[in-house]
């Protein structure tokens, strides 16, 4: 039975890990399927999305209750980020759309260090934590003799991961910002024929993977007190990065499936003897996908001209 028990409490805690991952993920995935290069500023972003988160809660929602703070403190974070990675779009990334992927790759590791230093410089590298007030009150569930312990941040995690993904495949399933999305991934030159402003089409891509981004720093943070830092993107965004290549880089269900999967395997991972190696186990992860599936889990190989 006390196998069982904390065969489901790491399940648990996987899941919530992996929703957060799936947020990130998604942002990698839509900029990828558009424009066929990886923002490694996206971490950064969701950084930012925690410091936003911050002083949201703990400055101008600080008087609010619980759900004010929680819903509004959401819509700032995710805001203030759609508002970043459209800047970044437009300012670092348009200019050099036409000089090459390496062009694209290095100007996006420039932002990154760009976004991480000045975040030093504004916030101070010490770590902060905080929490929105009554959100990690610890409840417990009994199914006979079985116990789990969860407290409502979890619970709020998964269901708010779940809200704004359905949301996201709403928006690009059945709305025509979606279908223009799609078809800019599809060709961008047969859309931009058909009449579609490619560049709006880009910016939105940018806006909604930055806001999700926004989303999942408030999350990750405001509902756990986990310390954070401004170094805290890099790490997260490369485990973020290695779920959308693991469910299938440019598929947004493929990114879903590959952050739950990278929070499952690192919660079990964690939980077992071999927790130092818990990082490492991402990487592991990655060169197996790389060597045996590069496609991912739900992409498609592609033969390209060249």
């Amino acid at each position: 039975m006390e196998a069982l028990q904390l065969f489901l409490q790491q399940l648990i805690n996987g899941i919530q890990i992996g929703s957060v991952y799936a947020l990130i993920a998604v942002g990698y995935t839509m900029v990828y399927g558009v424009l066929r290069f990886i923002n490694f500023a996206h971490g950064d972003v969701y950084m930012l999305g925690a410091y936003f988160g911050l002083f949201a809660v703990t400055g101008l929602l600080a008087n609010q209750t619980p759900l004010v703070q929680g819903l509004a403190g959401l819509l700032i974070c995710m805001a203030a980020c759609g508002a970043i990675g459209v800047l970044i779009e437009r300012a670092a990334y348009r200019p050099i759309r036409k000089s090459g992927r390496l062009a694209a790759l290095i100007t996006a590791i420039g932002v990154s260090f760009l976004l991480s230093n000045g975040a030093q410089a504004l916030f101070e590298a010490r770590p902060r934590a905080y929490i929105i007030s009554g959100i990690g009150d610890p409840f417990k569930l009994n199914f006979g003799a079985l116990q789990l312990i969860l407290d409502k941040g979890q619970l709020i995690i998964l269901l708010a991961a779940i809200v704004l993904t359905l949301l996201l495949v709403y928006i690009v399933r059945f709305t025509t910002v979606g279908k223009a999305i799609r078809a800019v991934s599809f060709d961008r030159e047969a859309a931009s024929l058909m009449g579609i402003n490619t560049d709006t089409v880009i910016t939105l891509t940018f806006l909604i993977g930055s806001s999700l981004a926004g989303a999942a720093g408030l999350l990750s943070y405001g509902l756990t007190r986990n310390n954070f830092d401004p170094l805290l993107g890099v790490a997260l965004g490369l485990k973020a990065f290695i779920a959308a290549v693991l469910g299938g880089i440019g598929n947004i269900a493929g990114a879903v499936l590959g952050g739950l999967l990278m929070g499952l395997a690192e919660a079990f991972v964690g939980g077992s003897e071999l927790s130092p190696f818990r990082d490492a186990f991402a990487f592991l992860i990655l060169i197996s996908v790389l060597m045996f599936r590069p496609a991912g889990i739900l992409g498609k190989n592609v033969v390209e001209k060249v």
